[in-house]
């Protein structure tokens, strides 16, 4: 890296003040780091300190002595259930909605056939106090004929809406999320919709457009996976119906990490899975041949709970718990706690990626890059998204020396801003990194 000019140095200073008055800054000793500038959270977080002790833990006492015993002793059966609890929060849920477990796609997938039956189910009901014919009682489908799936979404979510279409006898019909409210009708039975853009970092309006699924009488499934730990969601204040989320991002779970599963409560009697498994039985241990679903959000598990991994994330989890950040030193409670830690998340995180793309302006040449994020904080989610011609080659130089973030087909470069431990001197040095970068390449 070139010494430093006048203006670099001047940035640099500012990122030192900035550094000094960060609330969050204390939180950057939970993470093991090493001297790289880490901007790819949004692909997989930092490792929390707290983790390989935990794990440790689970291997040689709970599985290693105790063995069995554990899923009684050690918690391990509730741990789905557990766990979600502690990520409601984070999305602005209360208690007993969420259940942890699967991959992200096979709640994607859970989600949207179950909307659909949910769809039909209106629809048979309608039907039936006007005195129609065209519901679904009989099993055929009726006027809900279609479901609306992002097309930006990350191509898994529309493999799986497309899956899901076929299984229930629907039309799939890809919009943008801006699209979404002149596509509504009274054909439509649910949409699946990114909270924010894996590509652009786009941040979508989800308040407006679930009110307006709502208003054309579909079910809303949103995907949180760029959101939920950077971002305030308020999943029950918007009246979200279903969403599912992955805990390896800004939830820094590790590696295939467990996703989650968000039922609104009261449609939680009417959640009809696709993937009825024994653990969400409401007996799971009298193995009976017919399944009867339990109450709540455990009906959305389905096999045996992946213990090592949801333990881990478990653990990750603390770093969200005993901040102390507000109250002036009060117990706040756990919940009320982390989600005054999220609301200053996500301050941190606009001031980021706007000093970031302030850097950029000043250190890279005019028409070097692109800017794909939108520069309005309402729209922007916590990163940043650059187009140049050359971007697999430049992200390549780029970690070399020592600056992560990743290359998204053909030409993006995409930089992940994750507040719990990058500091605005790591965004200067990227920044600078990145301008160097593009010079040599030129």
């Amino acid at each position: 890296m070139s010494e430093p000019t006048a203006l670099s140095a001047e940035l640099i200073s500012l990122a030192r003040e900035l550094d000094k008055a960060d609330e969050l800054a204390c939180l950057r000793t939970r993470f093991v780091l090493d001297d790289a500038v880490y901007l790819d959270g949004n692909s997989l977080g930092a490792l929390p300190v707290a983790v390989p002790g935990r794990l440790a833990d689970v291997l040689y006492r709970e599985w290693g002595e105790l063995r069995i015993r554990s899923w009684d002793e050690s918690g391990w059966w509730t741990a789905p259930e557990r766990i979600g609890d502690r990520i409601a929060p984070l999305v602005g849920a209360a208690p007993g909605q969420i259940v942890v477990g699967d991959s992200t796609s096979v709640n994607v997938f859970k989600a949207v056939v179950a909307a659909v039956r949910m769809a039909d189910e209106d629809e048979a009901a309608r039907e039936g106090a006007t005195g129609g014919t065209g519901g679904t009682g009989g099993g055929g489908v009726g006027r809900r004929d279609e479901i609306l799936v992002d097309a930006t979404t990350f191509p898994t979510d529309g493999y799986l809406a497309e899956s899901a279409a076929r299984m229930t006898g629907r039309t799939l019909r890809p919009v943008t999320p801006a699209e979404v409210p002149a596509a509504l009708s009274d054909r439509t039975a649910a949409v699946l919709l990114n909270h924010v853009d894996y590509r652009t970092g786009r941040l979508h309006d989800l308040p407006g457009l679930t009110a307006a699924v709502h208003e054309a009488g579909a079910y809303a499934v949103w995907d949180l996976c760029h959101s939920a730990g950077a971002l305030p969601v308020g999943l029950d204040e918007h009246g979200v119906d279903l969403a599912v989320g992955c805990t390896y991002k800004y939830l820094n779970g590790g590696p295939g990490s467990p996703a989650y599963l968000y039922v609104r409560r009261d449609l939680q009697p009417r959640f009809d899975s696709p993937l009825p498994g024994w653990t969400s039985h409401t007996d799971p241990f009298a193995m009976r041949p017919a399944y009867e679903p339990a109450p709540g959000a455990v009906r959305g598990r389905v096999g045996t709970p992946d213990i090592l991994s949801m333990l881990a994330l478990e653990a990750a989890l603390d770093v969200w718990y005993g901040w102390g950040g507000e109250g002036d030193g009060k117990d706040l409670g756990p919940a009320r706690e982390a989600e005054a830690m999220i609301e200053s998340v996500r301050a941190k995180s606009l001031a980021l990626t706007d000093f970031f793309l302030r850097c950029v302006s000043a250190y890279v040449p005019e028409g070097r890059v692109e800017c794909l994020t939108p520069t309005a904080h309402a729209e922007r989610g916590s990163q940043v998204a650059l187009r140049c011609d050359d971007a697999g080659d430049i992200m390549k130089r780029l970690i070399a020396q020592g600056v992560i973030g990743d290359f998204r087909h053909p030409d993006v470069l995409r930089f992940g801003f994750t507040p719990l431990y990058v500091s605005f001197t790591d965004v200067e040095r990227a920044a600078r990194v990145l301008a160097e970068t593009l010079e040599g390449a030129a």
